[in-house]
């Protein structure tokens, strides 16, 4: 099939498609040569006066496929879609069929010219968004506002927005109070507070007041440019189902040539009749092309992958999204996925005679450096009550338990009940610890090193969209939903039970979330994983599929996803299930369409029941309706039942 061009960035119309793609043009001229034919045939009543009209809109017409089909055959040495109409075509001029060879070429040609402008258009839509950042930023310089072009930001440099503007790149804002809407990068219409240290997205839309924001990336890699890059690259990577049908199509093309062969030379070779069974062959050539085959797939792909991206949903390739949709489990990480991920402290208990003052600077030094959301939450509340961090010395985070630094000579760390065991084996974990876990709270201990001197605990809540979320998916059909958490068995079993999920696996390292999915993938088939910190990245790779959630998802576990929801919300991930799924389905009535009209079209072509013509109206039609029906993948997600 045609080879789709450099993308406008502009949405195309019809006059810009007919001035940026000349097979679209050609087919035209050549439709109006093939008309100009006919009427000067009737109006003459003769062929031989309308001939140099069929034979130049067979030469414009079939320009650009011929050349595609002959540097294929030349150069790789394969037959291809294209060798087999500009074939048919050669059989029916040589029975003087011009006429019929004109309408073969001309709507030939409009096929392929409709597909690859719909593949141009169905991706373009993706690149969109990058109008929506402004090409000047306005620079703030020692006081001073000054207009540069956007691309000339760079990291850490401050720029002004004022209200109903759109940011120029990615940052955080320094001053000011605001409302930003982000439906551009999370797909999410309703607008978002802002404040100073909050992270901003490019092509955001300012809404109440003028804000100065930090850039925090170039131009160049802006969460927009990002977001197109990806869904650009996903576009060229193939589904096993697409992989299938061009091995197929390898293979299928060379045989309908041998079997043309065989039907114009065989059976006259036992008395038919040469001139017959040879037109027969021109028409087999054309009925048996497996355009439709050949394009049930690819145009349902790329239109769900662009309308994903347009909804915040970034799905990383055909496979990707094929695997999206037979997904039968879902693992999700606790903190930050299933909940708010920012605990906040409920319970701070010091042991003995440990002063409250000692035990918070202990925790801030410590704290100071970690970028765990629990290590957040307790220095938060430690600088509320007016506590400051004193300089730690040679910091050490420990994967899944904590971390430990050197205060003042000596060793203090912060971590679960598990790490004490690890540092102090010896010591016995206060009582307050297994009262505080049966509460439902994250229990962190503060340690100088063996004694404990205060026992913390912290409460992260559910997101309040998440029990929507995950009935949505038992709508869809998810048979099992597993929670997968390095937090404490007690507080795992409190949230899942008020969320309504099946199973919890609790106090696990990294490595031993990766068991547990090959485990579930044993018992349920297709997993996939949902996360979106560092932590999670080995399950998210080892998953069949890996899915990050949220703009504030770390880059490693964007990195190692299939799927990335950049929406900080829950129920993107049933939009992303229906959307794999309603592609899926459309790609199998596509297929079925397609494998069923050959097996109807080929011994309708042998056995003389069509003549050319019929066979090219019937061979186009049935393409230009798979790539209506995957057209419909690009339709926004369906919203689906609670």
């Amino acid at each position: 099939m045609s080879e789709v061009k450099e993308l406008p960035t502009r949405p195309l119309g019809w006059r810009q498609a007919l001035y940026r793609f000349p097979p679209l043009r050609n087919a035209l001229v050549a439709a109006g040569l093939t008309l100009a034919g006919v009427l000067v045939q009737w109006q003459a009543d003769s062929e031989a006066a309308a001939l140099p009209l069929f034979i130049a809109a067979i030469v414009i017409g079939g320009y650009f496929f011929a050349r595609e089909g002959l540097e294929e055959f030349i150069e790789e040495r394969e037959i291809g879609i294209e060798a087999l109409m500009l074939l048919a075509a050669a059989g029916a001029m040589a029975f003087g069929l011009f006429e019929e060879a004109a309408a073969l070429v001309v709507l030939y040609a409009a096929a392929e010219a409709v597909e690859e402008l719909t593949f141009a258009r169905t991706r373009s839509a993706i690149r969109d968004l990058l109008e929506l950042a402004p090409k000047q930023a306005r620079l703030l310089r020692d006081g001073r506002e000054q207009e540069i072009p956007a691309e000339d930001l760079r990291p850490g440099d401050i720029f002004v927005v004022r209200p109903g503007e759109s940011l120029a790149t990615d940052g955080a804002i320094r001053v000011g109070q605001t409302t930003l809407n982000e439906a551009a990068v999370t797909g999410e219409a309703v607008p978002v507070d802002k404040g100073p240290g909050q992270p901003v997205f490019a092509g955001t839309v300012n809404g109440q007041s003028a804000i100065e924001v930090e850039a925090t990336r170039a131009f160049a890699d802006n969460s927009l440019s990002r977001i197109v890059h990806l869904v650009e690259e996903a576009q060229g990577q193939k589904s096993r189902a697409q992989r299938f049908v061009d091995r197929f199509s390898d293979r299928y093309s060379p045989a309908v040539l041998g079997a043309a062969v065989l039907v114009a030379v065989v059976p006259p070779l036992f008395g038919g009749d040469w001139d017959e069974w040879a037109l027969r062959a021109v028409t087999l050539l054309v009925a048996a092309a497996p355009c439709a085959l050949v394009m049930s797939i690819p145009v349902a792909v790329a239109a769900a992958i662009s309308r994903a991206g347009r909804e915040g949903i970034l799905i990383k390739g055909g496979a990707q999204l094929e695997t999206l949709g037979k997904v039968q489990a879902i693992c999700l990480d606790k903190t930050g996925t299933l909940t708010r991920g920012k605990p906040q402290v409920t319970d701070f208990l010091t042991q003995g005679t440990v002063q409250l003052s000692e035990a918070m600077a202990v925790a801030a030094a410590v704290e100071a450096r970690s970028e765990h959301p629990l290590a957040r939450a307790l220095l938060d509340y430690v600088h509320a009550e007016g506590v400051e961090p004193r300089p730690a010395e040679a910091f050490e985070a420990i994967v899944g338990h904590g971390a430990r630094a050197t205060l003042d000579g000596r060793e203090v760390w912060v971590g679960s009940p598990r790490l004490l065991a690890q540092l102090a084996p010896e010591a016995t974990p206060p009582g307050a610890v297994e009262r505080l876990e049966q509460e439902g709270k994250t229990v962190v201990l503060i340690g100088l090193e063996d004694k404990v001197l205060a026992v913390v605990a912290m409460r992260d809540e559910p997101r309040p969209e998440a029990r929507e979320a995950l009935l949505a998916l038992r709508h869809l059909g998810i048979e099992h939903l597993v929670m997968l958490t390095g937090d404490n068995r007690r507080t795992a079993e409190a949230i899942a039970h008020e969320l309504g999920i099946d199973e919890v696996r609790a106090e696990l390292l990294p490595e031993q979330k990766v068991e547990e999915v090959e485990r579930l993938r044993e018992r349920f088939g297709t997993i996939a994983m949902v996360g979106d910190g560092i932590n999670d990245a080995p399950a998210l790779a080892r998953a069949d599929l890996g899915i990050a959630l949220g703009t504030g998802a770390t880059d490693a576990a964007i990195e190692a996803a299939d799927v990335a929801l950049m929406a900080d919300d829950l129920r993107k991930l049933p939009e992303a299930l229906s959307l794999g799924r309603r592609t899926q389905r459309i790609s199998r009535q596509n297929l079925t369409f397609s494998i069923a009209l050959l097996a109807l079209l080929i011994p309708s072509a042998v056995i003389g029941l069509l003549t050319v013509v019929v066979a090219v109206l019937v061979h186009e039609v049935s393409e230009l309706l798979a790539v209506a029906n995957g057209l419909r993948a690009a339709r926004p997600p369906e919203p689906v039942p609670a």
